[in-house]
C-alpha cells in the first residue's frame, strides 16, 4: 500500500466513525480536518468533495461490519445455526460496534432519508445486501429440509433485520443492553419453534 493509499484508508476509517456518532450533517469539514488531523487540501487530495467522502465512508463501515458476519458464518453449515451467527454478532453491536456509534446501517438509513439522496441509495443497496444474505440462508436451509419448507424467506429476513435494529435503537437509547438481549432471546426462540 503507498502512502497515499494508506492515507486515504485512515481518512475513510476516521470519517466514517465521525458520520457514524455526528451524522453527515451534523459533520462539517472542520470536523473532519479535526478527526484526521489533515488540512482541507489534504483531504480533498483524495475525495473530490464532503459528499464522495461520505460514501465512500458509508462503504467502508458496512465492509468492516460484513467482515464481522463473514467470520462468523465461516464455520458455520445449517441454517438455523448461520442465522443464530448473524443474530449473536449483531447483538454484540450493543458494546462492541465496528464502527464507533453503533451499527451504521441504521445510523445511516435514519439520517439520509431525504436529506441526501445518494446515501440514501447507498443504504438502500447495503440494506438489500443484508437482507439478501438472510434470505438465502433461509432458501438454502428450505432446499436442505434444515427449514420449514412453508416458511416465507422474506417475511423472516424482515422480522430478524427489523428487530435487531429496533434493539440497537433501544438499547442505544436507553443505555441498556437488556433491549437487545430480549430480542436475542425471542429471535432464537422463534427460529427453534417456527422454522
Amino acid at each position: 500500500m503507498t502512502k497515499g493509499e494508506e492515507t486515504k484508508s485512515r481518512i475513510l476509517e476516521q470519517a466514517a466513525e465521525l458520520f457514524n456518532q455526528q451524522g453527515y450533517a451534523g459533520s462539517s469539514i472542520s470536523d473532519i480536518m479535526r478527526v484526521t488531523g489533515l488540512q482541507k487540501g489534504g483531504i480533498y487530495n483524495h475525495f473530490q468533495n464532503k459528499d464522495e467522502l461520505a460514501l465512500q465512508a458509508f462503504d467502508f463501515a458496512i465492509a468492516r461490519t460484513r467482515q464481522y458476519f463473514i467470520t462468523a458464518l465461516r464455520s458455520k453449515r445449517h441454517a438455523i445455526e448461520r442465522l443464530q451467527a448473524i443474530i449473536t454478532v449483531f447483538s454484540s453491536f450493543t458494546d462492541n460496534p465496528p464502527i464507533q456509534g453503533g451499527c451504521p446501517l441504521l445510523n445511516t438509513a435514519v439520517e439520509s432519508d431525504d436529506a441526501h439522496p445518494a446515501l440514501r441509495d447507498r443504504t438502500q443497496q447495503a440494506m438489500n445486501s443484508w437482507l439478501h444474505l438472510i434470505r438465502r440462508i433461509i432458501e438454502t436451509g428450505i432446499e436442505k429440509g434444515e427449514i420449514n419448507s412453508d416458511v416465507n424467506a422474506d417475511e423472516i429476513a424482515t422480522i430478524i433485520t427489523a428487530t435487531l435494529e429496533g434493539a440497537i435503537m433501544m438499547s442505544k437509547l436507553y443505555g441498556d443492553s437488556i433491549y437487545m438481549q430480549r430480542a436475542v432471546n425471542h429471535l432464537n426462540q422463534y427460529l427453534e419453534s417456527h422454522l
